[in-house]
């Protein structure tokens, strides 16, 4: 970018020292509630039109979608990253797309919303056609990368009013204005983007996104490294959004993040593993958990990873999480043990966490020669 003078469409000079920045880059045997209440998008029509989600009652309404995909499929080279992928979505609704790195969550995002071309599939965002009508969906979304990519040598309000200017927006400096005020940094708007804290230069980048109001939220592991506080207060103006009707899309691998979703979907290397409202992933899976603790919990740890039955062993702090599909058998041997008086056995509902680790445990690593995965 040159550093001569730039003038924006209000005839007013861009700052001369902003510098470019980085650019942004299941298996189940239930199906999730929303697959419930509307069908999979039938293929083209003669018209080579997309026919949308139906009610499948007669009397139901169908859902207000604000995104449905029917054979999602990327490919790079010689390696497919997402693989016939179908997905619908509901407008407002906070959706987390969680994964290990790699597994083509961030890919699938980018697909859903024009925002990358499908090797594969068909699909509408927003209602339009996420092939034909890429740039009309591109208008509506505002896109939150999971690096900080503003411009760190310009202040918070320069920053807002370079983007608004992008987005040539109307009565600018009011809409900068009611962006400072509504993520609380109208206080620190002459300081500078660099000098900012992580979860600082979160509400900046969340400031930006919403600048041109738009409709859909695509957040790429936004609370990443942010302190507790910062996580929080993020959250909730994510919520306030969505009940305004924004639909949130949230890339991660993190808990802490995906248990702040409304609905999860699992993908692994490419594959949707399952997908359902968060509350009810793990019965969906059919997982059930006892928590275990007491003395010589290594040696226990040990002894139940060989134990018949027992499908998964995790260790979170000074307990263990031990879970199976199988519920009798998971009991008998929690029983056992308490006969013996070998640890402090209680049955807990199985959480997002287990079902995570457990669902990863048996994928495989497209980019890896067919490894699996190993539970943490």
């Amino acid at each position: 970018m040159s550093d001569e003078p730039r003038s924006g469409s209000d005839g007013e000079d861009l700052p001369a020292q902003a510098k470019r920045p980085a650019q942004p880059e299941a298996t189940a045997a239930a199906a999730s509630e929303i697959e419930k209440t509307s069908e999979a998008a039938a293929a083209p029509d003669d018209a080579g039109t997309p026919d949308r989600p139906s009610a499948s009652e007669p009397d139901a309404p169908a859902p207000t979608l604000a995104i449905w995909v029917r054979g999602l499929t990327k490919k790079f080279g010689d390696k497919t990253v997402v693989d016939g992928l179908d997905m619908q979505v509901p407008r407002g609704a906070i959706y987390g797309f969680l994964g290990p790195n790699g597994s083509g969550k961030t890919t699938t995002i980018r697909m859903m919303c024009g925002l990358l071309t499908p090797n594969g599939g068909q699909g509408e965002c927003l209602g339009f056609d996420i092939l034909k009508e890429a740039q009309k969906i591109k208008e509506q979304v505002g896109y939150m990368t999971q690096k900080f990519s503003l411009y760190e040598d310009l202040t918070i309000r320069e920053n807002l009013d370079f983007m608004a200017r992008m987005y040539r927006l109307r009565n600018r400096k009011a809409r900068v204005d009611r962006a400072l005020e509504e993520l609380g940094l109208a206080d620190r708007q002459s300081q500078l983007a660099g000098k900012l804290s992580g979860g600082w230069k979160q509400r900046l980048a969340l400031a930006a996104c919403l600048l041109h109001e738009p409709k859909l939220l695509l957040l790429d592991e936004p609370t990443a490294g942010v302190d507790p506080k910062a996580r929080r207060d993020f959250w909730d103006e994510i919520r306030r959004l969505s009940k305004q009707g924004v639909t949130v899309l949230v890339s991660t691998h993190y808990m802490d993040e995906a248990v702040q979703c409304d609905y999860i979907a699992y993908i692994a290397y490419g594959k949707m593993l399952i997908s359902g409202p968060s509350a009810a992933i793990p019965d969906m899976i059919g997982l059930h958990t006892w928590r275990v603790d007491g003395p010589n919990l290594q040696a226990l740890e040990t002894e139940l990873r060989g134990t018949e039955g027992i499908e998964q062993v995790a260790r979170f702090g000074a307990v263990l999480h031990v879970s199976s599909t199988n519920e009798a058998r998971l009991r008998q041997v929690a029983e056992d043990h308490m006969a013996k008086s070998v640890g402090h056995w209680t049955e807990k509902k199985a959480e997002l966490e287990e079902a995570f680790i457990y669902l990863m445990t048996g994928a495989t690593d497209n980019f890896s020669n067919g490894v699996k995965g190993v539970a943490a």
